[in-house]
């Protein structure tokens, strides 16, 4: 493979949700969300594990088959049992994304080989279970664990949407944080730029990434103490927000300059934050008025709080949803 671009944002995705004939029957499960609004502001990394083990299109369906403490990926009309091939395959695969610089990936649901979560798993009678995961799913949760991914049918719902792309544009400034250089005062300041962001996926549970950083003694290596620290940031990431988080989110940002409102502008950012709550308006409607009030009075502090003011790509995409 040749060496990517990284000042895009790349996400491996199923291949057929761009519209690729690639499934068994000869077709495709083209995602307009995924391809006509998502695409625009990322760079896609397609694959197909059936197609690229080297079965035809169109071609038996597989599933799932429960053998033993064993899940094996069989043709059950044939017979085949194709677990070997997608395992190896699966391996070679996984270690060539690592050079692909992936923020996220997208998978297509109920796959035998691509579902993340809930796959039918079949028993020796035939009686299926919707307890698995795809091989190829399996083996990118083992090798990137801390990758965004999520599959294109739970997309539907904006929140876990929302999540998503803002696990993504996250995974991207800590890889490109990676390749400036990781030290101890950037991790700080990367870990003081989301912090208004990880208390929206986690109110109690922020103080742990930056306990781990303060905690640090001087003798840890670099490279530990980031590989700890990402690790807990993601764990807060994969939290998905709540109005009720991000509602105390944005009263905990405007307690910055509250006392300089009149008491007109008070009750009205009070009331906008309160029917956002309620689900009246949407998020960008009180960030919007509280980045107002940030610019007017100068917090310098808020100022650079990705919750506040994230990419521009990444700030199109989470008004879309």
């Amino acid at each position: 493979m040749s060496n990517p671009d990284t000042s895009r944002v790349r996400i491996g995705i199923s291949s057929c949700l761009l519209g690729e004939n690639v499934r068994f029957d000869g077709g495709h499960k083209k995602d307009d969300f995924l391809t006509n609004h998502f695409g625009r502001f990322v760079e896609w990394v397609p694959v197909c594990p059936e197609f690229e083990i080297g079965l035809g299109i169109p071609r038996e369906s597989l599933r799932l088959v429960a053998d033993a403490d064993n899940i094996r990926l069989a043709a059950p009309r044939s017979g085949l049992d194709h677990t070997e091939r997608m395992t190896q395959w699966t391996k070679e695969k996984t270690s060539q994304l690592v050079d692909q610089n992936l923020c996220g990936y997208v998978l297509k649901r109920s796959s035998p080989s691509c579902g993340l979560e809930r796959v039918k798993v079949y028993d020796r009678s035939g009686m299926p279970n919707r307890q698995g995961r795809g091989l190829f799913a399996a083996g990118m949760v083992e090798r990137f664990p801390n990758l965004p991914m999520e599959e294109e049918g739970r997309l539907n719902d904006s929140r876990l949407r929302e999540n998503f792309v803002s696990q993504v544009f996250c995974y991207k400034r800590w890889m490109d944080l990676l390749r400036d250089g990781l030290t101890r005062a950037r991790t700080v300041q990367f870990h003081a730029r989301h912090k208004y962001l990880l208390m929206a996926h986690h109110q109690a549970g922020v103080r742990r990434p930056g306990n781990l950083i303060g905690a640090a003694k001087r003798t840890t290596s670099v490279r530990s103490l980031g590989e700890e620290y990402f690790n807990a940031f993601c764990e807060l990431m994969r939290r998905t927000p709540t109005r009720r988080n991000h509602a105390n989110v944005l009263q905990h940002l405007a307690g910055y300059f509250s006392t300089k409102l009149d008491a007109d502008d008070r009750i009205e950012l009070a009331t906008v934050i309160d029917r956002y709550r309620l689900e009246y308006l949407p998020l960008i409607v009180p960030i919007t008025l509280i980045r107002h009030y940030v610019r007017k009075f100068d917090v310098q502090y808020l100022k650079d709080q990705v919750y506040l003011n994230p990419g521009t790509d990444e700030l199109h995409l989470l008004n879309q949803l």
